[in-house]
Order: structure tokens, then sequence, then C-alpha cells
């Protein structure tokens, strides 16, 4: 751990510091829950606003409009005109990006990248998208095949990395976490380490950004063990049944996961009984999230 230079600049998602006063106690996750796994923004929207029907009857991609919008599988898609929500209120399943919105190619290579809208096909009925040029090219040099891996691998992607209705992340208003700094680099260089613009990788919400394309692709290949404990929120103020922000320099990783601390004090009371505290922080979380959570 590092102790703060800088003072943090974060947005929360819930009250700082506070109990959730409808949820004084925590809730257990559902055994059997539905898992969602779609790349979304920060306020859970998917597609970057774009209108899911307009893939399909437009052939190109068209922003949609706040004032219309739709709720299917955890996320929300937003419409550029009536008739293209009641299309996709009818058929959600039809309409719905392959992949959870995800690049076809990284699932057909079992990873998750984030996606350029301007890059898509339908294929047999299905809008599949991809990240950028490269990857356009990669899966369009064996098309079928690259599509029978990518569902194969799906499953296993949603399994491991899949999330509830409901998210709590710790991100600035361009959905950033972090501030900015490289997740993996707490790994590897066990301290925090900027990001770059250029190697960007999208997860349950949030944006990260990585100092090398190989910490971005390490990221990719398992982003649930790099991505923050608890949203990227304080692990002591969990503990507690409470959120509250963080400064990206006081961490530690416990038990092999990133876990952010608000103050040196609440480093201080984490680490009193460190086991104790995770196992209470986790199971407060579930909770958390369903009463904080978007």
């Amino acid at each position: 751990m590092k102790l703060p230079t800088l003072p943090v600049l974060c947005l929360l998602l819930a009250v700082a510091g506070s109990a959730c006063s409808t949820c004084t106690t925590a809730a257990a996750p559902v055994q059997g829950a539905a898992r969602h796994l779609v790349n979304t923004d920060g306020y859970g929207v998917a597609l970057q606003g774009h209108d899911p029907v307009a893939f399909f009857t437009e052939g190109q991609a068209v922003p949609g409009s706040k004032g219309r919008q739709a709720r299917f599988d955890g996320a929300t898609y937003w419409f550029a005109s009536d008739e293209n929500l009641e299309a996709f209120q009818a058929e959600p399943a039809r309409y719905a990006p392959a992949f959870g919105g995800y690049c076809g190619y990284a699932a057909s290579i079992d990873r998750l990248s984030p996606v350029d809208v301007h890059f898509f096909q339908v294929l047999d009925g299905r809008l599949v998208l991809q990240h950028n040029q490269k990857a356009w090219d990669l899966w369009n040099a064996d098309l079928q095949a690259n599509l029978q891996k990518a569902d194969r691998n799906w499953p296993g992607l949603v399994e491991a990395n899949g999330r509830g209705d409901k998210q709590l992340v710790n991100v600035d208003d361009d959905g950033l976490a972090l501030e900015g700094h490289d997740p993996v680099a707490y790994f590897t260089d066990h301290h925090p380490v900027k990001g770059k613009p250029e190697f960007e990788a999208h997860f349950n919400g949030a944006i990260y950004r990585f100092a090398s394309q190989e910490h971005r692709v390490t990221f990719e290949q398992d982003p649930a063990r790099y991505a923050p404990a608890f949203g990227g929120f304080c692990g002591y103020a969990a503990s507690i049944n409470k959120v509250s922000p963080v400064n990206i320099h006081i961490f530690q990783i416990e038990d092999g996961r990133l876990v952010l601390q608000h103050t040196p004090e609440a480093y201080a009371l984490f680490n009193e009984d460190a086991p104790g505290a995770l196992a209470r922080a986790d199971a407060n979380w579930p909770g958390l999230v369903a009463c904080k959570g978007r």
C-alpha cells in the first residue's frame, strides 16, 4: 500500500459512507438467479445508446432517444422511433445483440472486448458487432467457424463474468473506473499505473484503461479476476454495510482480489482481521447492490 498524495476524484453511484436505510441487513444472493453479461455503460445503456432494431431495418447504426427505452436481459436499450420500440418489445431476443453486445471475434477466442457499433453484420438473423477493423477481418476470415466458437464460449463467459439485474460500480462521469488506472498493474506492478485511452476494455458497466495491450488482453481473458472487488468501492465500508469512495493508492490484494480502501484509517480497520472483514463485505455486498445499484 502507498499512502495517498492526491485527492480522489470519483462519482458515487450511492451516498458516500452511508448505510442503506431500507437495507440494514445484507441480502443473500438468490440461488439460481439469472446472470446477465451485456456490454453497457455506467447507466446500464447498451449499444452506446444506438437503436438495436435499426441495425436490421436500416442497415446502419442509428442513435436512439432516452425518451424511448426498453429493458431486456439486464440492459436498457434506446430507440429512434416508436415503431422500433414496439418491434423490440414484441421480440426483444430477436433484436438484442449477440454475445451481449461484446465483440464477436473476441468471444470466439474466449475474451470480452468492447465494440465499435459501426462494425456489425446480421448473421442468421443475429446482430453481431466487432471491436475494430482488425477484429472484423479476423472474424470474417473464417466466419462460420468463428461463429460456432463464439457460441460455444459464450455460456462460459457469462458464467464467469455475469451479474444480476443491478450493478454498483465506482466510475466517473465518463464511466471510467479506477480513475483511469490499470487494474492488472495492481497485480503485476504492485502499485497504481495510469492506463492509456488506446488500451480500453468494458466490463459490467465500467470502462477500464491499461498501460499496455498485453495488460488489456490479460484483463479480457479473465475480467472478473482483475476488476476491483466491491465495484471499486471501499472494502472496509462494505464490511460494515456501507458504501464509500476510495483512494486508488490505498489497496491490497486479498485472497487474489483487488480491494481498495477509502483512507489509511479504513485500511487499518480492515486489516485488524482482513479475512473476516472480507467475508463480511462479501456477505453485505449483494444487499448493497440490491439497495443502491442501478
